[in-house]
C-alpha cells in the first residue's frame, strides 16, 4: 500500500501591456490587455519501501506576458498539460519530463527529458539527458560543493561545436556582502571571465557585475513590507524598472517599464 496526497491550487492575472516583444524579443507586438487563469494539481505519495513519488498536471487558458523579459508570450493552449514525474529515495531523485528539463549549462540549449540528482559526500551532482537522437546537446551535468562559506558550481554540456563548461564561485563575506566570480567557456567561443559583488542593508540592495568582454550590469532594489522596487542598467544603456506590491489575500500588483518603451501593469491572484 502507498499513501498519497493531492493539492489543488489556482492562479489568475489581468492587466494592460504596450510595446512588448514576442518570445525571443524579435518583433514588437500590438498594445492590448492580457488575462489568464489556470489550475494546478500536485500529487505526491510514498511507497512502503520509502520511495517518494510526485507528479503534476496543469490547465491554463488566456494570454500571458513574461514580466522578467518584457515579452508577450501569447495565448495558452487552453488544455491540460503534464508536468514532471519524479521518484526520490536514498538513491537520489530521478525525474522524467519530456522536453521540460532545462539544460544544466544553459537554457539556450536543447531541453532534456530525464535527470538524476544525488549527493556524494559533500558534492551535489545532477545529470540530464535529452533522448532525441538528433540533438547536439543531449547530455549536461552540474556539480556543486560548499565549504567555509564558499560555494563552487561546475556545469557542462555537449554542444554542436564541442563541450561547453562553466565554473562559478560565490563567497559570503559577511551577512550583507557577497562576492562572485565565474569563467565560462562556450564551445567554439572565447572564454569569458566575470566578477561581481552584491550587498543588502535595511531593505536596499545593490548588485554589480562586470566581464572581460566589455559587458556589465548594475541592479538596485528596495523592499519595505510587501512593496518592492527594482532598477537595472547595462553597458548598452538599456534599463528596466519594476514595482510590485502585495495587496493581501493572494493578490499582487506589478508594473514595469524599460528603455525600449515597453510597459505592463496588472494584478495577479493566487488561490
Amino acid at each position: 500500500m502507498a499513501s498519497a496526497d493531492i493539492t489543488i491550487s489556482g492562479h489568475a492575472a489581468a492587466g494592460i501591456h504596450s510595446g512588448l516583444h514576442n518570445a525571443g524579443g524579435t518583433t514588437a507586438q500590438a498594445d492590448g490587455i492580457f488575462s489568464n487563469a489556470g489550475i494546478d494539481f500536485a500529487m505526491s505519495g510514498a511507497s512502503d519501501n520509502g520511495i517518494t513519488f510526485a507528479a503534476s498536471i496543469s490547465a491554463d487558458a488566456g494570454t500571458e506576458i513574461d514580466q522578467g523579459d518584457f515579452e508577450l508570450d501569447g495565448a495558452d493552449g487552453a488544455k491540460m498539460s503534464l508536468g514532471s514525474v519524479s521518484m526520490s529515495g536514498s538513491f537520489g531523485t530521478l525525474t522524467f519530463d519530456d522536453g521540460g528539463i532545462e539544460n544544466l549549462y544553459s537554457d539556450g540549449l536543447t531541453n532534456a527529458d530525464v535527470s538524476y540528482a544525488t549527493t556524494i559526500g559533500a558534492v551535489s551532482l545532477t545529470v540530464a539527458h535529452d533522448a532525441a537522437a538528433s540533438t547536439n546537446s543531449a547530455n549536461s551535468l552540474s556539480a556543486g560543493y560548499t565549504a567555509s562559506g564558499m560555494a563552487f558550481t561546475l556545469t557542462a554540456s555537449e554542444a554542436a561545436a564541442g563541450t561547453s563548461t562553466k565554473l562559478a564561485v560565490a563567497y559570503a563575506l559577511n551577512d550583507t556582502i557577497s562576492l562572485s566570480g565565474k569563467t565560462d567557456q562556450a564551445a567554439g567561443a572565447e572564454s569569458v571571465q566575470t566578477i561581481g559583488a552584491s550587498t543588502t542593508l535595511n531593505g536596499v540592495s545593490v548588485s554589480v557585475e562586470s566581464a572581460n568582454n566589455s559587458t556589465w550590469d548594475v541592479d538596485l532594489g528596495y523592499t519595505a513590507g510587501g512593496f518592492a522596487l527594482t532598477y537595472g542598467v547595462d553597458e548598452t544603456d538599456g534599463w528596466t524598472a519594476t514595482a510590485t506590491s502585495a495587496l493581501g489575500g493572494g493578490a499582487t500588483f506589478a508594473a514595469g517599464v524599460d528603455s525600449n518603451d515597453s510597459m505592463y501593469a496588472g494584478v495577479s491572484f493566487a488561490f
